[in-house]
């Protein structure tokens, strides 16, 4: 199917459409210059003293690498929340908020990016899953503990020294125990995550859905390495749109468009 039928179809689903499920990956933030660490070069690009140390991705973005490295650990997220905080929401965003916003069921963010990009653009909070958790909300790092409170990152103001990946300032603390607190997001290998906010999320994303008989699902940006959003587009009965340059499978269900997102999205929205 030629590219600019495959946009053509994409527009049409969008506009017959009562609502939109939009689900987004990694790749819905680098048209904002965020890294979307693909594979061990992509990350060691990002974080040059991590390669000198050996430390993939899976290693810091860890519970054990709190634990046995705080400092190092901080140092990495600590980071990766000023550069979120920093970096504003590519014009994608606005075109999609206003594809959407207007539709007689709404809309809902399904995202595995822990960023905060769809709340900094304007997409309703209250419309959101973040099923991987959100870099700027923290819990305690501690088991009797984690599972009492999630609170705003907002008065953490991390130092970082980027040429060692350290934290240079105070660590963040537990606001009950005062034990050392981490990020309310989802590691790997990761049993302390407190998912209690997510899982509030998770119950009004399944009330809108249930009450929305027309829907269109627009994926952006989504891998197959944590191929979390893929599987969930892929599961609902839905039209799925899915932009991702990396990708050309076409089906009856599922319509590619191999453009990065802020393209693909511009390309659509010039066809409504």
């Amino acid at each position: 199917m030629q590219l600019d039928h495959c946009l053509d179809t994409a527009a049409t689903l969008i506009k017959q459409a009562d609502s939109v499920l939009i689900t987004a990956g990694a790749g819905m933030g680098v048209d904002s210059g965020l890294p979307d660490f693909r594979g061990d070069k992509g990350f060691w690009k990002a974080y040059p003293a991590l390669e000198g140390r050996g430390m993939r991705f899976i290693d810091v973005a860890n519970p054990r690498a709190i634990d046995k490295s705080p400092g190092l650990a901080w140092g990495f997220y600590g980071h990766r929340l000023k550069l979120y905080r920093n970096t504003e929401p590519h014009h994608g965003f606005q075109q999609l908020l206003e594809m959407v916003n207007a539709k007689p069921k709404g809309y809902f963010v399904y995202t595995s990016n822990v960023d905060g990009q769809f709340q900094k653009a304007g997409f309703d909070k209250q419309r959101m899953v973040e099923c991987h958790g959100s870099i700027h909300h923290l819990q305690c790092t501690q088991d009797d503990c984690f599972q009492k409170a999630i609170w705003p990152a907002d008065d953490l103001n991390p130092v970082v020294n980027t040429k060692h990946c350290q934290l240079t300032n105070e660590l963040p603390r537990c606001l009950i125990c005062g034990a050392i607190a981490r990020p309310n997001i989802l590691m790997f290998g990761d049993a302390n995550w407190n998912d209690s906010r997510t899982f509030k999320q998770q119950q009004n994303f399944n009330d809108w859905y249930q009450g929305s008989t027309n829907s269109v699902i627009v994926e952006l940006g989504a891998g197959t390495f944590v191929a979390t959003i893929r599987y969930l587009g892929e599961h609902f009965n839905n039209p799925l749109i899915r932009i991702n340059p990396h990708d050309k499978q076409q089906s009856e269900q599922l319509i590619s468009i191999p453009l990065g997102a802020k393209e693909g999205i511009a390309e659509i929205f010039k066809r409504l």
